[in-house]
C-alpha cells in the first residue's frame, strides 16, 4: 500500500509550507516567488515550474483557491483548511526544533 501524499495528509513538504506562508496574504505566482526570496534573504528560491506545480497540488488539496478578478494574473489565497494545515505544520516544525535543541544540548 502506497504512502499518501503530504498534500492530502496535511504533512507538507517544505516548498508547500513556504508557498502557504506566502499566501497568508493573497498573491499571484510571481509575487509569491519574490516574497519568499525577499523574506528568506535569498535562501528560498522557487522556480516557476516548482511553484506552479506546488500551487496546483495545494489547490487540488483544497488548501488554496484562486480569487476571481479582472487581472490577467491568477491570484491565490489560503482557504480556512489551508490556514489550519499551515498552523499545524508550523507547530510540528517547532516541536522538531525543540527536540533537536534538546538532543544537541546533551551531545
Amino acid at each position: 500500500m502506497g504512502r499518501s501524499s503530504g498534500f492530502q495528509s496535511g504533512d507538507l513538504p517544505d516548498a508547500a509550507l513556504h508557498v502557504l506562508l506566502a499566501l497568508v496574504r493573497p498573491r499571484h505566482g510571481y509575487a509569491v516567488m519574490q516574497f519568499l526570496e525577499q523574506e528568506s534573504a535569498g535562501t528560498i528560491v522557487l522556480g516557476p515550474a516548482s511553484l506552479y506545480t506546488t500551487l496546483k497540488k495545494l489547490a487540488g488539496a483544497g488548501l488554496i483557491e484562486e480569487l476571481d478578478g479582472d487581472d490577467a494574473r491568477r491570484v491565490y489565497h489560503l482557504t480556512t483548511e489551508g490556514r489550519e494545515v499551515l498552523v499545524r505544520n508550523i507547530e510540528r516544525r517547532r516541536q522538531l526544533l525543540a527536540m533537536a535543541d534538546h538532543i544537541m544540548e546533551d551531545a
